[in-house]
């Protein structure tokens, strides 16, 4: 088997469904791939966020610096931006089985590999530059294969669900980043505190395959590649127009569209807030609030479980309550998450005040992120180029959080004296970059409904 055929998106089935038996067919593999995606991404997510755990412990080990470690996440984030851009419109011609699990089982690999490693290094007496390249070279090829992820859990929307349902169905799909990293932080946190930075990685290895167990049970690539109808016949949605082109025609009409850019930008900026808080927060907990890391890691866990709600809110709220408006619940959630990263980042208190806080903001920036990174994109977005839109979202929005990461670190590492930390500069960087996010969606609004 070549590596264009076994990629490529399944053909349809030659023997097909009884009539019979189609409706409960369509719905139970629907829900099977609904879920199969979901529960995948949200373990992707826990292979990638052992970093933001075991920052301190490496740098109080001596093992990387705060500017090494702001490179390592860059080189994540650098990559993860082009394979972004890349898999994206590739997934839209691919099997997204398959896809997603070759993505998360290469991804589990590495995080085995770094926590052997780190057991390894003072048997194997590994100079501080050879571990450093180590993880920088590691952790970016990990940047790729997570890039394998989002396109074909939101393709598989696409694929599978009318446009009725889809809304609030992405709703769902785009909390996974929230529990993935609350599962990571609450616990590779408890298991770092336990045994050590090493073993973080180890666990998050085993949480990849069983990821990739799930993308191989759970996924269906097509209804058409299980002997079903497609999802336009069986929902009796019409089919427009649009979605009669080649999807390479409707992926340059979807690189040439305005919109597309506005809503890439906006997202840049949401993506430089929320690494941010996810990456530097724990630390931030430590140095600035005298947290423990079993703390840090829990306030910023727990927190994170919140954006789920705002996630599963966003689609109710811009649907129902505003009438398809995304503007006005954009603004009064992007109010709401400046206001408590304000108070995160400046006001002094215990770990109820600061839980509570991110987990405000978490909630509020949930929402804001749910409808412009998503919900926008797709009012617009024809189905067969679903993953061309994500791709040109995501190449953006990564490179901004790579820059967030190397200008976070040296902001850092450069305001530091001792174990005297300044999170001044670092902080209103944050801040400015939280207030663009949400307004340059607002202000382009009509332009993108025209």
């Amino acid at each position: 088997m070549s590596f264009y055929s076994f990629f490529r998106i399944s053909k349809p089935r030659e023997t097909a469904v009884p009539v019979g038996e189609v409706e409960a067919t369509y719905k139970r593999l629907r829900e099977r791939t609904f879920w199969g995606v979901t529960l995948a991404y949200t373990l992707y997510y826990v292979c990638r966020g052992t970093l933001g755990v075991v920052k301190q412990p490496l740098i109080d080990g001596g093992v990387l610096t705060a500017g090494q470690l702001g490179l390592i996440s860059s080189a994540f984030y650098f990559v993860y931006a082009v394979g972004k851009f890349s898999n994206g419109f590739i997934a839209d011609y691919c099997n997204i089985r398959r896809f997603m699990a070759v993505g998360i089982g290469v991804s589990a690999l590495i995080n085995l590999i770094l926590g052997w490693m780190g057991l390894l290094t003072t048997p194997l007496g590994m100079g501080s530059l050879l571990i450093f390249l180590t993880f920088l070279i590691l952790w970016g090829i990990n940047g790729w294969v997570q890039s394998m992820g989002s396109p074909p859990g939101t393709i598989s929307l696409s694929r599978w669900f009318p446009l009725a349902i889809r809304g609030t169905r992405y709703s769902i799909f785009s909390s996974t980043p929230q529990l993935g990293k609350s599962v990571s932080m609450v616990m590779t946190g408890f298991i770092v505190a336990a045994a050590g930075w090493q073993w973080g990685f180890i666990a998050a290895a085993l949480c990849g395959v069983i990821g990739l167990a799930i993308s191989l049970l759970f996924i269906s690539d097509t209804p058409e590649s299980e002997g079903l109808p497609s999802v336009q016949e069986l929902s009796g949605e019409p089919v427009k127009e649009m979605d009669k082109k080649p999807t390479k025609e409707l992926q340059k009409w979807v690189f040439k569209h305005p919109g597309i850019w506005v809503i890439a930008l906006s997202t840049a900026f949401l993506y430089v807030t929320q690494h941010a808080v996810s990456d530097w927060g724990v630390l931030f907990l430590q140095k600035q609030k005298a947290f423990s890391l079993k703390e840090a890691a829990q306030v910023i866990g727990y927190a994170e479980a919140f954006g789920i709600t705002g996630n599963l809110l966003a689609g109710w709220l811009s649907d129902r309550l505003f009438h398809g408006n995304r503007a006005r619940p954009v603004v009064l959630a992007g109010i709401l998450a400046v206001a408590s990263l304000f108070g995160f980042l400046f006001l002094d208190g215990g770990f109820v005040l600061n839980l509570l806080l991110v987990a405000l903001f978490s909630f509020s920036f949930s929402i804001v992120f749910c409808i412009v990174a998503g919900l926008m994109a797709l009012d617009f977005v024809p189905r067969k180029a679903t993953g061309a839109a994500l791709g040109i979202v995501g190449i953006s929005s990564y490179a901004a959080a790579g820059l967030q990461s190397v200008a976070s670190g040296y902001l850092i590492q450069g305001f530091t004296a001792g174990d005297s930390y300044n999170f001044l500069p670092v902080s209103i960087f944050w801040i400015i970059a939280c207030l663009l996010a949400f307004t340059l969606p607002v202000v382009g609004w009509k332009y993108l409904r025209r």
